[in-house]
């Protein structure tokens, strides 16, 4: 019973690869037009019979008296015809017999070429469905395709067939049916696990049958590791490696080669700035990642990238467009205002001032943030190979002009809309009180010192009231 599904459920996937590859099946109707009997070549002709019946022979008319009186001349023609017509008769009864040899002949020919199409047929057919058992055979193997891991649920309940066709439309495969039958020969239907799990169109069906069941990752041990907004890619290297999960350094390199297919580095500058410390800073999405111990590092970067692109919608590539920026500008500019503003409540403001200056460069030239300048002291330094001041300056808002030369973290989603959505405001200046959190924001630079008195007298008075305590 199991083996005439298998027959049929095979049958089936190459109706379906036929008509894939650009072929289709002729209906067996089409073989036989027409129920003519065999005629063996050397047959013994039999005498070929008229389809009419031969004119029937006139007897002359007696002769009259009148006999000598010659004749009109049109009338000797018809006489002459009569009087011939045994003779014409036999011509006929040729003619007929050789129309019968050519209409023979004929259909020979016409046989031969009917044989010729049919096996043009057979022909086209057969390469069709050879094409077709290629295809399916390198989807199995996972010949064609990208090694893009896509993050893939399978809901509680789900048939083996459900699976298939979910996976095709998530385009991990183009055979959902060649999928059932492999499955059902690998004995696997019964072994799929509800949950999550992360598989790509160039794995193997058996690979993905093992991932989907948990066969892939019974003897591999996970680990979460959380990215907070506006951690470098330093940092977070580190915490990949205390975690055990890669290299610090094996992870920065393959994090900064960023050539993984994402539509994101479509949207990347072509030619990256020699004053740029770390190419691939701010596009470390910050979440709560599960990984697995001693990864590969490519394979962590796949997935830091995968979610990243998520986050960035065509909504948002739209609105870069708008604003007259590129994506790396508008996650340098959110990774400042990441690390600037404290609270979310403030992000839309904070932007706004930084907008505002990059509106008014013959006033504002420079963005005076101080994080940037920190940035410049506690990552590039430590890190660079060699010491380059070039590098430092073109990072340290107080001394370049405009945007620095990359990010200097990498920002949350809510940092992202802040600087794609700003509060429309007249501020030119913030000074935040780092022990309250709170931002006080002024329009004129005298404001501005306004603020900055006020906030020093807080500090002192908090000062105060703990040393009394």
């Amino acid at each position: 019973m199991a083996s005439r599904e298998n027959d049929k459920m095979l049958e089936e996937i190459m109706n379906e690869t036929s008509g894939a590859a650009g072929g289709s099946k002729p209906a067996r109707s089409a073989e036989k037009k027409e129920n003519t009997p065999y005629v063996p070549k050397h047959a013994k002709e039999t005498p070929a019979q008229p389809k009419r019946p031969a004119a029937k022979v006139q007897e002359p008319e007696p002769e009259e008296e009148e006999l000598d009186i010659p004749l009109e001349e049109e009338e000797q023609p018809k006489r002459r015809a009569v009087s011939e017509g045994r003779r014409r008769t036999k011509e006929e009864v040729e003619r007929e017999r050789k129309r019968r040899k050519k209409r023979r002949r004929n259909k020979s020919v016409g046989r031969v070429y009917g044989v010729l199409i049919m096996l043009t047929i057979i022909i086209v057919t057969s390469v069709a469905l050879s094409v077709g058992i290629i295809e399916v055979g390198k989807d199995m193997i996972g010949i064609e395709g990208t090694e893009t891991l896509v993050p893939f649920t399978i809901p509680e309940g789900a048939t083996t067939a459900e699976i298939a066709e979910d996976l095709y439309e998530a385009g991990i495969i183009e055979y959902p049916k060649a999928f059932v039958y492999f499955s059902r020969l690998s004995d696997a239907d019964a072994s799929y696990k509800a949950g999550e799990h992360e598989v790509s169109s160039i794995m193997a069906y058996e690979a993905i049958i093992a991932e989907l069941s948990g066969l892939a990752g019974e003897e591999l041990v996970t680990v979460d590791v959380m990215f907070p907004e506006g951690i470098s890619v330093y940092e977070a290297a580190q915490k990949l490696e205390e975690a055990n999960v890669c290299e610090s350094q094996k992870f920065i390199y393959y994090f900064n080669m960023a050539n993984y297919g994402y539509a994101f580095e479509e949207h990347l500058p072509q030619k990256q700035s020699k004053l740029k410390f770390c190419k691939m800073e701010g596009y470390l999405f910050p979440d709560t990642y599960t990984f697995y111990e001693e990864m590969e590092p490519d394979d962590v970067c796949r997935k830091i990238y995968m979610n990243f692109n998520k986050k960035i919608t065509d909504t948002y590539y739209a609105r870069m467009e708008e604003l007259g920026i590129t994506l790396d500008e508008m996650i340098t500019l959110a990774s400042i205002v990441q690390a600037e503003a404290a609270f979310k409540d403030d992000m839309k403001d904070v932007a706004s001032v930084f907008w505002n200056r990059l509106n008014n460069p013959a006033e504002f030239t420079r963005l005076q943030s101080d994080p940037t300048s920190k940035y410049v002291e506690e990552i590039i330094k430590p890190n660079i190979e060699l010491e380059d001041p070039l590098v430092y300056d073109a990072y340290d808002t107080y001394i370049c002009t405009g945007l620095p030369a990359g990010a200097i973290g990498n920002p949350g989603m809510d940092a992202i809309e802040a600087v794609l959505y700003p509060n429309d405001t007249n501020y030119y200046y913030f000074y935040a009180n780092v022990q309250t959190g709170v931002t006080y924001f002024a329009t004129t630079l005298e404001e501005h010192y306004a603020n900055e008195e006020m906030i020093k007298q807080q500090q002192a008075e908090a000062a105060a009231a703990a040393e009394a305590e």
